[in-house]
């Protein structure tokens, strides 16, 4: 089944317009056949007329013809056009066409009737009965044409009728791509709109000037403000859930001794707690329409990081087109850039260096020249908790896995591999 509406449209359009063009041939032809055909007929009634007018008796009392037609198609033989004068008694006169033939058929008059002459060929007949004044011989006049000559004219009429009617097709055919065409320019227009909401350069869907497409503007607008109010209502719940749970843990952590062996519980449930709440916010709904540049979200963090990174020494290289921008909101582009940043200043020695690309999806690169990882460290370090090293800089190990499920919320991915620096390279690939 084709799922294409322009498809379907020129499809139905396809098939409409070669059932009209078809019947239209049929009909036409049928018309142009009866006028032909009444023209031969017109013409053999004339030959008709003109043969019983000149009927007459001679000195002697008997019929005969004073003035036989002229036409010289009633002399070629064989030629399919003849005429025949004969009573009950005999033939009269006859064209020289027919040679020593005859024309035979049923008695009375009748017109459009058919035969076959002496050579084969099919005749249209036309035969006349009459009885001349003061005599009791019925005479019949019997006139034929060809009907081979009929159908060739009306050949010749319907060769150019086909080609007319085809152009026609053509062009109809042509007009009905251009008026598909325009008509789906509308939704052609939305879909572009949607499009730029999805990439965060409008956060509403502009109302068409097509008023079929105007309800359906006003429910995904509607759509779009009810997934927004959805996010901010669940980040909401969550920021509660997270201070109610996390306050007792540090009420109870302050309580505790230091060396106490409880401190090791709290710090595993304060992990998963944070765990969990970031997976939840991360696996709801994402709210559409919001376009964030990525040059001013690494400045602020690297503003937050300037001072671990004084105390190591590091230093930092940014490479960011001023116009690489991020389809989502600010706050998850600082989760994500953050976690990957915090990461690379905790295990950098020295440098950092930050590289995004905007071609055609956004990329962000994040290398350091700390220890780094071997290739098949990597799958575990994105998961849930994966510390590489326990007794490293200190962290709850989930960034990374924090990281990768943002970006795939968002469409795209993480990919840890050997950087350049000698450590480790966040790659964060993000679509367009």
């Amino acid at each position: 089944m084709m799922r294409s509406i322009r498809g379907r449209l020129l499809l139905l359009a396809a098939v409409w317009l070669a059932a009209a063009l078809l019947a239209a041939f049929l009909f036409i032809s049928s018309l142009l056949r009866d006028f032909i055909t009444d023209r031969f007929d017109a013409e053999m009634a004339a030959v008709a007329d003109g043969l019983i007018a000149s009927l007459d008796l001679n000195d002697e009392g008997r019929i005969e013809l004073d003035d036989p037609p002229t036409d010289p198609r009633f002399r070629l033989p064989f030629s399919g056009w003849y005429w025949q004068v004969a009573s009950e008694a005999g033939v009269i006169a006859r064209s020289d066409s027919l040679l020593d033939g005859l024309l035979r058929g049923p008695e009375g008059d009748f017109s459009g009737g058919l035969g076959v002459g002496a050579d084969g060929a099919v005749l249209r007949v036309l035969r006349r009965q009459v009885t001349l004044p003061d005599e009791a011989v019925r005479i019949a006049v019997t006139v034929t044409a060809p009907r081979a000559q009929i159908d060739d004219s009306l050949r010749q009429i319907s060769r150019p009728l086909g080609v007319a009617l085809a152009a026609l097709g053509v062009v109809l055919a042509l007009a009905s791509v251009v008026q598909v065409t325009a008509g789906l320019t509308s939704l052609n227009r939305l879909r572009r709109d949607l499009a730029r909401v999805r990439a965060g350069t409008s956060d509403r869907l502009a109302l068409p000037d097509v008023s079929e497409l105007r309800p359906l503007t006003a429910e995904i607008n509607a759509a779009l403000d009810q997934n927004a109010d959805l996010l901010a209502r669940s980040r909401q719940h969550l920021g509660n859930l997270a201070h109610s749970l996390k306050t007792p843990l540090a009420s109870l952590a302050n309580e505790l001794p230091l060396d106490h062996r409880g401190q090791a519980l709290i710090t595993r449930m304060d992990r998963l707690i944070g765990w969990h709440l970031r997976r939840a916010r991360s696996a709801g709904p994402r709210a559409l329409g919001q376009r964030t540049p990525v040059r001013p979200v690494i400045d602020d963090i690297l503003m937050v990081l300037r001072w671990p990174m004084q105390d190591k020494g590091m230093t930092a290289q940014v490479d960011c087109p001023d116009d690489a921008a991020f389809a989502g909101e600010r706050q998850d582009l600082e989760e994500m850039i953050g976690n990957l940043c915090d990461n690379a200043v905790k295990w950098g020695r020295s440098h950092l260096a930050i590289t995004v690309s905007q071609s055609p999806g956004l990329t962000i690169r994040i290398d350091d020249d700390g220890p780094g990882m071997v290739e098949t460290d990597a799958p575990r370090a994105l998961i849930r908790g994966g510390r590489l090293d326990e007794h490293g800089a200190s962290g709850s190990g989930l960034g990374l896995a924090i990281v990768a499920d943002l970006a795939a919320l968002h469409g795209g991915g993480l990919r840890l591999e050997r950087s350049a620096l000698g450590g480790l390279a966040a790659v964060l690939e993000l679509p367009a």
